[in-house]
């Protein structure tokens, strides 16, 4: 294919966008525009390199440090359009052109933070950054280049630079591969119910989830319950018949370990290995320790320190929850010894018991369109937001709905796209991405975020009802999105989400402590029938019970974050036997037999689907001991929506990027760093043995 092929104006990823807002035009792109596409942006952005690191002139901040960060326009383009969609919305063509395109970018990657001429010019400039005259700004920039670099083997002799090329390149090779084994997994499954002992004891709500999921796999009347957490979660809470809940449970546990095509074992086994061959080049002993070196946590001592600190006290509440609910199914006469696939449905059960509190009666107070409404309430009140709904603009998917965000002066902030349902073409779990961030080096650019959802769909005229979790999840990755759309920075190599792993998670995190808040419940926890508010005793109830169960859910969270962490730490993994190792792992910090992690390895995206969460799986709990000192700020004023904190908030984290060191934002924001009691408050666990609060 000629250049002038490449580049011509028919494919819409590389012509101009007369959108509104400068959304994509999702509807005029096919899978066979992106090879070319990304063909044309590799081309381009080498041929930007090139000039800068060939450039004759002494190296300038402007010529080389600000040049770089102009390079790469198109490939940002078409890729925030293509990983998005391969994700959210993919297809067998998008996962051939995303297996063919992960080892090529990740090349194209090496290809500039190994070039040693580029290098060689932002080293001058980083041993002479006090000379330069620099703002704070582009002084953090500098910096952040010069580590990149360094991190990505910029110092290493030839042979070792090839070696750990072929390494980056077959990692993201590998990583495609893990993330799409997981999805055909997630979509070959389906438990179908017919009959009406099939369905005993799924709540209304689920059965009209059930049957619209089973109308979107062309089983019209039936009932289907999907691998997606918000179909199989409540099932394996409410059904009543054990055997489908094993059968369930097991299939959900057993992804990516089929014994066929779709097995991830041997991938994880190789990826680990080549992990930890990558970090020994670049000088550090393990992987984790190569990873942890540019977060906040600093050292893999450090992150076992705060999982050892929280295991105990989570531990030993979680014995105490299963003692609870062995006790529950004895009363009841249920002759069985608890097992993974029981927990959630004697804890239902154990919670009506305590706490007067029902799921099914919960979850018509909570539709999803309330909840949206809701969280934006909140930004409101907390930063001066205003989300107007776009009616006609280019979708993707039927289902996506897109708001304008402006300011108080009424500027546009970025637009906000809501893609909130489980589909058999996106991957399972929730996340935030940018199809556009936000930048001020080239134009005020403004972001156009995407939240990305597994929610089931209500039936036809029927609200989506969400359980309180999922209502959290929403807030949570909403947290994320305001993270990106709040970005008030110059450079795109700050803006947004560019932070550490262990800090990006404190926004999000945050930002979940509103949906709790009783004004917000009160005006948006609105019963799906009757339009009537969630009445004050069961709000109350709601609040008592935050609580319940949580010796659980942090025990299968950590457990995760444990093996993350000790796969990581192997200093000579060899053909490491992921199950053994699994295995090995749990039972060194005395896993209850009765709860699984939260991710197994073989389906551990979070983990194995690219570097992101590698070694960072912690990075969850790091952030929530931030979190959770951070809303006490709001507390102690008496005010969750006290306008100074908030707008300390916005000035330090939600719009600064990484214009700071994570440490040093979040002192400024607070005037210290936290400790972890304020977490083991927040979970319940400070006092072993202690009832919720």
């Amino acid at each position: 294919m000629t250049s002038s092929d490449v580049n011509r104006p028919s494919n819409p990823l590389l012509a101009s966008w007369a959108t509104p807002f400068g959304i994509p035009p999702f509807e005029s792109i096919a899978p066979e525009h992106y090879r070319p596409a990304f063909d044309a942006a590799i081309a381009e952005q080498q041929a930007e390199i090139d000039a800068i690191a060939g450039n004759a002139e002494t190296p300038t901040f402007a010529n080389t440090i600000e040049a770089m960060e102009r390079s790469g326009a198109t490939l940002k383009r078409v890729g925030g359009v293509f990983f998005n969609l391969a994700g959210s919305h993919t297809n067998d063509a998008i996962q051939a052109v995303e297996r063919e395109m992960a080892p090529r970018l990740a090349k194209h990657r090496n290809s500039i933070f190994m070039n040693e001429a580029l290098f060689r010019r932002v080293d001058a400039l980083h041993r002479n950054r006090d000379d330069l005259g620099l703002s704070p700004e582009q002084a953090r920039v500098l910096d952040r280049y010069h580590t990149i670099f360094v991190r990505a083997g910029a110092r290493l002799g030839p042979q070792d630079k090839q070696r750990l090329a072929e390494i980056t390149e077959r990692l993201a090779a590998l990583g495609t591969q893990f993330s799409q084994n997981v999805l055909a997994d997630e979509k070959a499954y389906r438990l179908v119910l017919e009959t009406e002992e099939d369905l005993a004891g799924l709540p209304s709500f689920l059965r009209e989830a059930a049957a619209q999921a089973a109308a979107d796999c062309g089983l019209p009347g039936k009932y289907v319950i999907t691998l997606s957490r918000s179909s199989i979660e409540p099932f394996l809470q409410f059904s009543s018949r054990r055997d489908l809940r094993e059968r369930a449970f097991k299939a959900w546990a057993s992804r990516g370990e089929g014994g066929g095509a779709t097995d991830n074992t041997a991938i994880v086994a190789e990826m680990v290995r080549l992990r930890a061959e990558r970090a020994k080049l670049l000088g550090y002993e393990t992987f984790a320790d190569f990873k942890l070196a540019d977060t906040m946590a600093k050292t893999p001592a450090a992150v076992l320190a705060l999982l050892n600190e929280v295991w105990g006290p989570a531990r030993r509440r979680a014995m105490q929850e299963r003692d609870d609910l062995q006790a529950h199914a004895q009363a009841k006469g249920d002759n069985i010894v608890i097992e993974p696939w029981d927990w959630r449905y004697y804890a239902e059960q154990v919670r009506i018991a305590k706490h007067d509190l029902d799921e099914a009666a919960i979850k018509p107070y909570f539709q999803l369109e309330r909840i949206v409404e809701a969280a934006f309430e909140t930004a409101n009140r907390l930063f001066g937001l205003r989300f107007e709904e776009l009616q006609d603009f280019p979708r993707y998917h039927p289902d996506i709905r897109a708001w304008k965000v402006t300011g108080g002066d009424g500027a546009l902030v970025g637009i906000f796209i809501g893609d909130y349902f489980a589909r058999a073409s996106k991957r399972s779990g929730a996340w935030m991405s940018a199809f556009r961030s936000q930048e001020k080096l080239t134009g005020n650019i403004r972001p156009i975020i995407v939240n990305v959802m597994n929610f089931s769909k209500g039936g036809p005229g029927e609200p989506s009802l969400l359980s309180f979790d999922d209502a959290r999840t929403l807030f949570h990755e909403f947290g994320h999105a305001l993270h990106g759309l709040l970005s008030d920075v110059t450079y795109p190599l700050l803006a947004g989400t560019s932070v550490s792993t262990d800090f990006v998670e404190l926004p999000s995190q945050l930002y979940e402590h509103w949906l709790s808040q009783p004004e917000i419940l009160r005006r948006y926890a609105t019963h799906a029938k009757t339009g009537e508010p969630i009445p004050e005793t069961l709000l109350k109830r709601l609040t008592d019970a935050r609580n319940f169960n949580q010796g659980f859910a942090t025990v299968e969270y950590l457990a995760s974050a444990f093996v993350d962490i000790d796969f990581h730490r192997l200093v000579d993994p060899g053909n490491v036997d992921v199950a053994a190792f699994e295995r090995a792992s749990l039972e060194r910090i005395g896993m209850p037999g009765e709860i699984i992690m939260r991710h197994r390895t073989p389906h551990f995206t979070h983990v194995f689907s690219g570097d992101g969460y590698s070694s960072g799986y912690y990075s969850y709990l790091w952030s929530e001991v931030l979190d959770a000192d951070a809303f006490n700020a709001f507390e102690e004023t008496g005010n969750a929506f006290d306008r100074d904190t908030a707008e300390k908030l916005k000035w330090y984290i939600y719009s600064a990027g990484n214009l700071r060191d994570p440490a040093d934002a979040y002192r400024a924001f607070r005037g210290r760093l936290p400790t972890a009691e304020a977490l083991l408050a927040k979970r319940g666990l400070t006092a072993p043995g202690s009832e919720e609060a």
